[in-house]
C-alpha cells in the first residue's frame, strides 16, 4: 500500500475582493507532494504560482483573499481550517519558504546573524554560543564568503545574490519536512544557481525533504523536479513527470513556455559611433573603520580601476558573479555613487559636478534596478509613478498629455493602460519591473543603466523585453549599460562584454569573442554554468 503524500492540495481556489465583487486567481486546482519529492509549479508571471504557495501557510491578505473551494492537507490535517496558534507550530518548523524578494523579507534594522539566531533560539531553544556556530555553518553553506565578517552585517549591506543566500540559509535552518521554495535563485548568478541547487538536492537526499519549487526558469526545472504542474491564468493545464513534460509536452501552453529564449543578436558593433559614457580608471573604495576612533585600515576594493565605453546605438554587458562590482561600477557612472577617476557623459566631464548640476542631466541618464518591488512607491499609482519625471523634467505638459504618455509607455512595455491607476502590490514581479521600464523611457533618455532588469521575469517576458530594449535602442539611438547574470539576455542584446570579478575585469572584447572563444578559466566557468547548468563548477563561486 502507497504511502499518504505529505501535501495534498485539492481543488483549491483563491479569490480577492475587487470592487464588490471578486477576482479569481486561483481556480479549482489539485496535486500531491509525497515525502522526499519536489514538485515544481511552473507559469508566467500572474499565473497563480505564488498565490497557491502563499495558501498552503495561509500568508495572504485576509480577509481580502478568501478560498471558496478545496483543502490543504498536511500530513493529514487541512491547514486551510487551523487556528492561528496550531499554525505557527507548522511554520518555520515543519514548513518552510523562501520567498522571492529577499528585501521585503529580511528585517533591515537587524543584523543577519541576530535574524538567523532568533529562528533557532525560537524554534530550537538553542543558547546563544551554539546558535552562532550553526549560523556560521549554515552561512558556509550556502555559500557566503568568509561568513564571521558577514555576522554584523545589515541587509543593505550585502548584495542582491548575498541576501537570497541569507533567505535560504534562514529557511532551512529548522531542517524543515516541507520547504516552500518562490522564485529562490531569481537574483542568483548562473553558477551560484547551480551550487544552490546542489544544496537542496543534497538536503533533499539526506533528510527526505520534500519541496514545492516555483520558478519560470524551465532550466531548474530539469535539473532539481522530478515532476512538474504548469500553470496558466490560475489553471493547472499540465502535470507529468519532469522527463515526459519535457520530452513530449501536450498543452499548447506548456510548449509555449519551452520554446520562449531571448532570441535575436544585438546590432551591429560600430566602432565609430559616438561615445555617450566613458569612464577611465574608475575606483570606488568603501573604507573598513575600526577602534574607538573609527579609524580607517583598510578598503573594500568594489571597483578598481575599470576603464569603459558606451557607445551610441551600442548595449555594453557587464556580467559576474554577485559582489563582483557591477552595479557598483554602474551606479558610480551614473554620478548615484562617489567614485574617482575620469566620467564623460555625452563629452561632458560630470564627476565632478555638484548635485544641482547633475539634475538638469538625469533626464538623459535613467536607470532601471534590479528589485521593481524596492525601486517603486507602494504609495504610488502606476500613472503617478510614471508620470513623476516627465512633472520634472516637462512641465509645460498638461495632465492630458501626461496621461498619453503614460498609456502609449504602458503600451510600449506590454502592459494595459487600463491598468495605470493600480497599485504596485497589484502587480506580479515581472509586471512590477515593466513598470519600472516604462517609467525610465518615457523619459527619452540617451544613456539608460539596466541593472538585472530581466532577473525576474518569466522566460517569454525576457524575450519580449530584449525585443522592446532592442527596438527602442535602434528607434532612439540609446547606450545602454547592461548589468547581469544572464549571459543568454546578455548573448541576446550586448554588442561588447566586460567580465568582472572581486571588483577588477578579468576579460573584456566583443561579445561574439567572448562567448564563443573565452580566454579566462573565471568567463568559461560562466558560460559552462549559463549554457549546461547539470555541469556547472561548485566551489568557484562562494561570496
Amino acid at each position: 500500500m502507497s504511502q499518504p503524500p505529505l501535501l495534498s492540495v485539492q481543488d483549491l481556489s483563491v479569490a480577492f475582493a475587487q470592487g464588490g465583487g471578486q477576482s479569481v486567481a486561483v481556480d479549482h486546482i489539485s496535486f500531491d507532494i509525497a515525502k522526499g519529492e519536489t514538485i515544481a509549479l511552473v507559469g508566467e508571471s500572474g499565473s497563480g504560482k505564488s498565490v497557491s504557495a502563499l495558501s498552503v501557510l495561509k500568508l495572504l491578505p485576509y480577509p481580502s483573499a478568501s478560498h471558496p473551494s478545496g483543502k490543504i492537507l498536511f500530513e493529514g490535517a487541512d491547514l486551510l481550517v487551523m487556528s492561528e496558534k496550531q499554525l505557527r507550530q507548522v511554520r518555520g518548523n515543519k514548513i518552510t519558504m523562501i520567498f522571492q524578494e529577499p528585501m521585503t523579507s529580511l528585517n533591515p534594522l537587524h543584523t543577519i546573524e541576530h535574524q538567523i539566531v532568533e529562528i533557532l533560539k525560537l524554534h530550537q531553544g538553542m543558547a546563544d554560543r551554539a546558535a552562532k556556530a550553526r549560523t556560521l555553518e549554515l552561512l558556509n553553506e550556502v555559500g557566503i564568503r568568509d561568513p564571521q565578517k558577514r555576522l554584523d552585517a545589515y541587509p543593505h549591506q550585502l548584495s542582491g545574490g548575498q541576501r537570497q543566500r541569507v533567505m535560504i540559509a534562514m529557511a532551512l535552518a529548522n531542517e524543515p519536512e516541507l520547504l516552500i521554495a518562490d522564485e529562490p535563485t531569481t537574483a542568483l548568478d548562473v553558477t551560484v544557481q547551480a551550487q544552490i541547487l546542489e544544496l537542496l538536492a543534497g538536503l533533499k537526499s539526506r533528510k527526505g525533504m520534500s519541496m514545492l519549487f516555483i520558478t519560470h526558469d524551465l532550466g531548474i526545472v530539469r535539473k532539481i523536479a522530478d515532476r512538474v504542474c504548469v500553470m496558466t491564468k490560475g489553471k493547472i493545464v499540465e502535470t507529468g513527470p519532469t522527463k515526459d513534460i519535457f520530452a513530449n509536452p501536450q498543452h499548447p501552453y506548456t510548449r509555449h513556455l519551452l520554446a520562449a529564449e531571448p532570441k535575436g543578436k544585438p546590432p551591429a558593433a560600430n566602432t565609430d559611433a559616438k561615445p555617450v559614457m566613458t569612464g577611465t580608471d574608475i575606483k570606488v573604495w568603501f573604507p573598513i573603520k575600526q577602534g574607538f576612533f573609527r579609524r580607517t585600515v583598510d578598503h573594500v576594493k568594489a571597483v578598481d580601476g575599470i576603464d569603459v565605453t558606451v557607445r551610441a546605438g551600442q548595449t555594453l554587458g557587464v556580467v559576474g558573479e554577485s559582489g563582483s562590482g557591477k552595479t557598483t561600477l554602474g551606479l558610480a557612472l551614473a554620478r548615484m555613487i562617489s567614485s574617482t577617476g575620469t566620467i564623460r557623459f555625452n563629452g561632458r566631464d560630470i564627476n565632478q559636478l555638484t548635485f544641482n548640476a547633475m539634475r538638469p542631466l538625469r533626464r538623459e541618464l535613467q536607470i532601471v534596478f534590479q528589485d521593481p518591488f524596492g525601486s517603486l512607491s507602494p504609495r504610488m499609482s502606476i500613472a503617478e509613478i510614471i508620470e513623476e519625471g516627465l512633472k520634472i523634467h516637462e512641465p509645460k505638459l498638461s495632465p492630458d498629455e501626461r496621461d498619453d504618455k503614460v498609456a502609449d509607455v504602458l503600451k510600449e512595455v506590454g502592459l494595459d493602460p487600463a491598468t495605470r491607476n493600480r497599485y504596485p502590490h497589484e502587480f506580479s514581479g515581472g509586471q512590477r519591473q515593466r513598470v519600472a521600464i516604462a517609467r525610465a523611457m518615457v523619459l527619452n533618455p540617451r544613456f539608460v543603466m539596466l541593472d538585472e532588469p530581466t532577473s525576474a521575469l518569466d522566460m517569454s517576458v525576457q524575450a519580449q523585453v530584449v525585443d522592446l530594449l532592442r527596438n527602442l535602442q535602434a528607434k532612439h539611438d540609446l547606450a545602454y549599460l547592461f548589468i547581469s547574470h544572464d549571459l543568454k539576455v546578455i548573448r541576446a542584446l550586448a554588442n561588447d562584454v566586460i567580465v568582472m570579478r572581486n571588483g577588477q575585469i578579468v576579460e573584456a572584447g566583443p561579445s561574439r569573442q567572448i562567448f564563443e572563444n573565452p580566454q579566462t578559466d573565471y568567463t568559461r566557468a560562466l558560460i559552462s554554468a549559463a549554457f549546461k547548468i547539470e555541469t556547472a563548477p561548485v566551489g568557484i563561486v562562494s561570496e
